[in-house]
């Protein structure tokens, strides 16, 4: 089964995720655990654990279903010493959240480099810094997503994310997440079926299909390789719809968290129902 849902709001307590997700008639979802644009949050409470965990299953929704996503003010690859001990610390805290909430995945953006070192130094930064969350926690994968290459942040090439799935030491925790907007504003074309296969082709060739576990459903305002990173909702942007027909009945997205981050809150179940439309 393809798992849609959209990144959702946790207003109120993160147990109020699954509510929205099924309000919406997602079948996976995405969210923040936390404030993310803060570096600290109140510890989660076991009443909203619980809660959390009771809607989840009320809704039908298994942790390797829901994609959690860090904050965005974390760079694991921070050419500042301090910088970097404080995102490493920050993001061992965003894994142990995973954690509590019983979830399996946590989402986030490898890293920029800030123009203050070499790409391959902050690549070597960020895989260090993979490994030594792992290392300090247990049971959640890190899911590596790609970027579109905005600014100098890294993770756009598939060979920027193999050499960082290469150095992970365990390679049964971590996992990487496509984002089909990401993916053509740094260059991969996906404007027909065609081009699509190729793009996944490649993927499979230099990073491992294996290591999928989400992705990020989005068009994009931006054109072919613009490396802005702007969404825009299915079918309104300038990948259109075949891509994500190809996705839809594409074996290799089966079970995974497919996830909406598009503009339009209010517009997510249509875009839902629209995605489930094209299978078969």
């Amino acid at each position: 089964m393809k798992r849609v849902g959209a990144h959702v709001s946790t207003a109120g307590g993160v147990e109020n995720a699954p509510l929205q997700a099924s309000s919406i008639g997602a079948k996976a979802f995405a969210l923040f655990t936390k404030n993310q644009r803060q570096w600290r949050a109140p510890k989660l409470t076991t009443g909203s654990i619980d809660a959390f965990q009771q809607n989840c299953s009320d809704g039908g929704f298994k942790p390797e279903q829901i994609l959690p996503h860090d904050s965005y003010l974390i760079n694991l690859g921070s050419p500042d010493p301090d910088k970097l001990q404080r995102a490493r610390e920050a993001f061992v805290e965003e894994m142990q959240r995973v954690e509590e909430l019983g979830l399996l995945l946590l989402n986030f953006h490898p890293g920029s480099h800030l123009k203050e070192i070499t790409e391959e130094k902050c690549l070597q930064l960020i895989a260090e810094s993979i490994n030594i969350s792992l290392n300090a926690t247990k049971g959640v994968t890190a899911v590596i997503e790609n970027t579109a290459g905005q600014g100098t942040n890294l993770g756009n090439r598939f060979e920027q994310l193999a050499f960082l799935v290469d150095r992970i030491e365990d390679k049964s925790r971590v996992g990487v997440c496509l984002d089909t907007c990401h993916l053509f504003a740094s260059g991969y074309d996906l404007q027909c079926t065609e081009a699509a296969e190729l793009t996944f082709s490649e993927f499979d060739r230099i990073v491992g299909l294996q290591y999928l576990r989400g992705m990020h459903l989005n068009d994009a305002m931006q054109p072919l390789g613009s490396r802005v990173d702007r969404h825009a909702s299915i079918g309104k942007g300038t990948i259109g719809m075949e891509v994500f027909s190809y996705i839809m009945n594409n074996p290799a997205c089966e079970e995974i968290p497919l996830i909406l981050e598009t503009p339009d809150h209010e517009a997510w179940s249509a875009e839902i129902s629209l995605l489930y439309s094209l299978e078969g």
